[in-house]
């Protein structure tokens, strides 16, 4: 179950100490078979604010759960008005130079997968093929009655010609795609329903306090399984859904090696911790390795 986040998580004193050295990383990516474990770090330079960190997301908004968005007509306006919002913006984000190493580093062969715990879809719009999207993506759309599946731009045109109008100013954007939004701003906002059988429509995403599919948990536990190392990219690793990975390839003997800015608490079970800006340090490890780092998909 993705639970949910804590708003605060203070490092114990004896963890190893963060580094700037990217050796560990290039030999890792040069012998190959390296698994990718992506968090919400990694798009941060994308415009997409981060849960936790220097002004984390989490210190004031609360992400929507699963038993508030399906037991409360309410909750599901006020969470698709300020998904709404925030898709005008969320939707037009493209990859950083994180992204794009990562993508090359695929196309050359180094990686076995990328496993990301992030929504935006901007590892595939970078040019990454073998994604596991691990909390889904919101540029799809679930109905929970019939199961329909359609485009987060359609829901986008009909959500428009249902609210003509419907133009408040947001204070901020959300790492899950929302906008902050005061009950007064969300109005009489209105919301659609399926349009195959007339149900709830949900996005395509895991709400915290709802499970992760099972079968994609053990897709990803085989690819640990079958990784030589596994690559930790801009995650706190606060939550179970991806401090599992990380203890798994651990306990398998297999490398773990995080770059994240601050501690997480994968920290303990990691080869390595390297304290620096993700575009950066991909960048600087693709060169070490002769691997050029071009601009991506179009989206």
């Amino acid at each position: 179950m993705r639970m949910r986040p804590t708003l605060h998580w203070t490092p114990p004193e004896d963890l190893p100490p963060g580094t700037t050295d990217l050796e560990p990383v290039a030999d890792a990516l040069g012998t190959g078979g390296v698994l990718v474990l992506s968090g919400a770090g990694i798009s941060t330079e994308s415009g997409i604010p981060d849960y936790r960190g220097e002004g984390g997301s989490l210190s004031r908004h609360t992400p929507m759960t699963y038993q508030d968005f399906t037991g409360s007509a309410q909750a599901r306006r006020r969470y698709w008005a300020r998904s709404h919002l925030g898709w005008r913006t969320f939707g037009r984000a493209r990859p950083n130079a994180g992204h794009r190493a990562v993508a090359a580093f695929e196309r050359h062969g180094l990686l076995t997968g990328v496993i990301t715990q992030n929504v935006d879809g901007l590892h595939q719009a970078a040019g990454s093929d073998e994604v596991v999207e691990l909390h889904g993506s919101l540029g799809r759309v679930v109905c929970l009655s019939c199961g329909a599946f359609s485009t987060r731009q359609e829901l986008a045109r009909r959500l428009e010609a249902a609210n003509a109008g419907f133009q408040p100013v947001s204070a901020a954007l959300n790492p899950d795609g929302d906008a902050d939004l005061t009950d007064e701003q969300i109005g009489d906002f209105r919301v659609v329903p399926c349009a195959n059988c007339g149900g709830i429509l949900k996005p395509d995403v895991v709400f915290f306090g709802e499970a992760v599919p099972p079968r994609r948990v053990e897709h990803c536990r085989n690819l640990i399984h079958e990784a030589a190392s596994l690559l930790v990219l801009g995650s706190s690793l606060t939550v179970m859904s991806g401090l599992r990975f990380v203890r798994q390839a651990a306990e398998a003997g297999k490398p773990v090696l995080i770059i994240n800015r601050d501690p997480t608490r994968g920290d303990r079970h990691a080869l390595t911790r390297v304290a620096l800006p993700l575009g950066t340090a991909l960048t600087t490890v693709a060169g070490r390795l002769d691997i050029p780092v071009g601009h991506g998909a179009a989206t």
